[in-house]
């Protein structure tokens, strides 16, 4: 049996929404895109897919940012 990546990536973010984690992020090195969860009501929900122009950051780590361009050198 093969597990994907995606399927990996989809077990864990329901294991942390269980468990209250109020960010997740899920890199894809293929596509070069990195998606954001965050927690809204009880549950993680998506509210962004970054691409390699684009910059991230987050409300619970104030003073970080970084070029997705930066994560896929």
């Amino acid at each position: 049996m093969v597990v994907s990546f995606l399927e990996i990536s989809l077990v864990k973010l329901k294991l942390y929404s269980l468990h209250g984690i109020q960010e997740y992020w899920i890199v894809n090195w293929q596509l070069k895109t990195l998606e954001i969860y965050r927690r809204t009501d009880a549950q993680l929900q998506l509210v962004a897919t970054l691409l390699e122009g684009d910059t991230l950051t987050s409300p619970l780590l104030p003073s970080f940012s970084t070029a997705i361009a930066q994560i896929f050198l």
